[in-house]
C-alpha cells in the first residue's frame, strides 16, 4: 500500500485506475484515504498532487475521528424506537396465532403482529426486512415529491432519479445526469433529505464541488451547511439496520 508523507505522519492509501481524465481524492470512515486516478497517470504525478492535498487530507481524517462510529443494530422488540423523517417512533410488538409477520406504521407507532411460536432471531430479521421494505417506499415517495419541488425553480432535469441502496454514499449524479439517493436518509431529518435532493440537482449543472457548486446549493438552501454537518455527525447511525 503507498504511503504519503506529511511531516511527522505517514498516510496510507488505494489508488483505484479508472477510465477517467480527472483525479479524485476520497476520504471516508469506511475506506480511508482512496485514490481514483487515470490509468494512464504516473505515481509520481499522482503522489505530487497529493502532496498539495495533504493538508486537507490529514484535516478530514482528524474531523472524520470525531464522528461516533458505534451502530448498534435494532433488536425488534416492543418499547423499541424506529427514526422516520428524524423523529423517532415506538415498535410494539403482538404475538398472536399467525402464519407470518405483518409490520405496519398506524396512528403514530410501528405494529407487529408476528407468529407465536417464531423464535425472536427469526422475528428480527423478518421484521428487519419489511421494515426496509417500507423505509425504500416511503423514500421513494419522498424523494419524487421534493426532487419536484426543488426542480422548479432550479430550472434542471434530470434523466431519472431513483432510490437506491449505496453503502458510501448518499448520493449520486452520474455524468449522464441520473441521480440515485440513499434510502437510509428516510430515517435522517427531512431538511437532511432535502440536503442531499439539492446536492445532487446542482451537479447537473456544475460536476465539481467548487465555489460556484456551494454558491448554487446555498442559493437554495441557505443552512445547507447544518445538514451538512448533520450528516457527517450522525450518518454512521442510518446504518442501524
Amino acid at each position: 500500500m503507498p504511503t504519503l508523507n506529511y511531516g511527522t505522519t505517514d498516510i496510507d492509501y488505494v489508488i483505484h485506475r479508472q477510465a477517467r481524465t480527472d483525479l479524485k481524492i476520497s476520504v471516508t470512515l469506511v475506506d480511508g484515504v482512496e485514490v481514483y486516478a487515470p490509468e494512464s497517470l504516473d505515481e509520481s504525478t499522482i503522489n505530487r498532487h497529493l502532496q498539495k492535498k495533504a493538508s486537507w487530507i490529514q484535516r478530514k481524517i482528524h474531523s472524520l475521528k470525531q464522528v461516533e462510529t458505534k451502530v448498534t443494530p435494532y433488536e425488534f422488540i416492543s418499547g423499541e424506537k424506529l427514526p422516520h423523517l428524524g423523529r423517532y417512533y415506538r415498535l410494539k410488538v403482538h404475538r398472536d396465532h399467525i402464519p407470518e409477520c405483518h409490520l405496519r406504521f398506524f396512528q403514530g407507532r410501528f405494529i407487529a403482529e408476528v407468529p407465536i411460536d417464531m423464535t425472536q432471531d427469526e422475528i428480527s430479521q423478518t421484521l428487519k426486512r419489511q421494515l426496509t421494505q417500507w423505509y425504500r417506499k416511503q423514500a421513494a415517495n419522498q424523494l419524487h415529491k421534493r426532487a419536484a419541488y426543488f426542480q422548479s425553480f432550479m430550472d434542471v432535469t434530470p434523466s431519472s432519479i431513483q432510490i437506491r441502496t449505496q453503502h458510501k454514499r448518499w448520493g449520486t449524479c452520474t455524468p449522464d445526469g441520473d441521480i440515485y439517493i440513499n434510502w437510509r436518509l428516510i430515517m435522517a431529518p427531512a431538511a437532511v433529505f432535502d440536503y442531499v435532493i439539492v446536492h445532487e440537482l446542482a451537479h447537473l449543472t456544475i460536476q465539481d464541488h467548487s465555489q460556484a457548486f456551494w454558491k448554487t446549493v446555498k442559493s437554495i438552501l441557505p443552512n445547507y451547511e447544518n445538514q451538512k454537518e448533520w450528516l457527517r455527525m450522525n450518518g454512521m447511525k442510518l446504518h442501524c439496520i
